[in-house]
């Protein structure tokens, strides 16, 4: 097993982690108003829910997601929550200020952002499928069981590297921003998670239609 595969696995998973999405929106807009640990937070929410992902492709348990009940209820549900969140954050806008106090969103609350947006989102799943299946089965056909989980961690590494990145990105960008690019900021952020929302609230719609 050489370190450029491994590297290569690292980089796989940051690459998966960084396409701008709803859980990036949420990590853009909390960091930017309240800090490093906030954005952070989020990540590890979502990196969890990742994990979950990644161990029910591993273990085979895939087909529970294809069931149309459980993939209607995940769209709906998860098309509310961005709505929900979008709605918070441009709601909170105006409230912003330079010495943003950190207690406006708790940890827990942007731990729970982070992971319920991932675990509720059909595109996680197809995401996780598609890329991490093929991995895994790409790699079984050449390595044992050992080597499937040392790839599996890099991949993991690669997403702890991005959220760490992101983090600091945001808490660098708000030092050098004013009120208004930080209200800016947030609106952006509140409407692209209500965009996704309702993106993934027609889907469960047609799916139950």
């Amino acid at each position: 097993m050489s370190v450029p595969i491994l590297l290569s696995y690292i980089v796989l998973g940051f690459t998966l982690a960084a396409p701008i999405g709803p859980v990036n929106s949420a990590r853009l807009d909390k960091g930017i108003k309240n800090g490093f640990w906030h954005a952070w937070v989020v990540g590890a929410g979502s990196m969890i829910a990742d994990a979950i992902f990644m161990l029910m492709v591993y273990l085979g348990m895939v087909q529970f997601l294809g069931i149309p009940v459980v993939q209607i209820f995940l769209w709906l549900f998860g098309g509310f929550i961005l709505i929900y969140s979008g709605l918070e954050s441009i709601k909170g806008a105006s409230s912003i200020t330079l010495t943003y106090s950190r207690e406006k969103d708790s940890l827990f609350k942007c731990f729970v952002i982070g992971f319920v947006m991932s675990i509720t989102s059909p595109l996680s799943i197809l995401f996780w499928l598609g890329i991490y299946g093929s991995v895994l089965a790409k790699t079984a056909q050449t390595s044992g069981t050992e080597q499937l989980l040392i790839y599996s961690s890099m991949i993991f590494l690669g997403l702890t590297f991005w959220d760490l990145f992101v983090a600091g990105l945001t808490t660098g960008f708000r030092k050098l921003l004013n009120v208004k690019s930080l209200i800016a900021i947030s609106i952006f952020s509140g409407i692209s998670l209500i965009a996704f929302g309702l993106y993934f609230s027609y889907q469960g719609i047609t799916a139950l239609l």
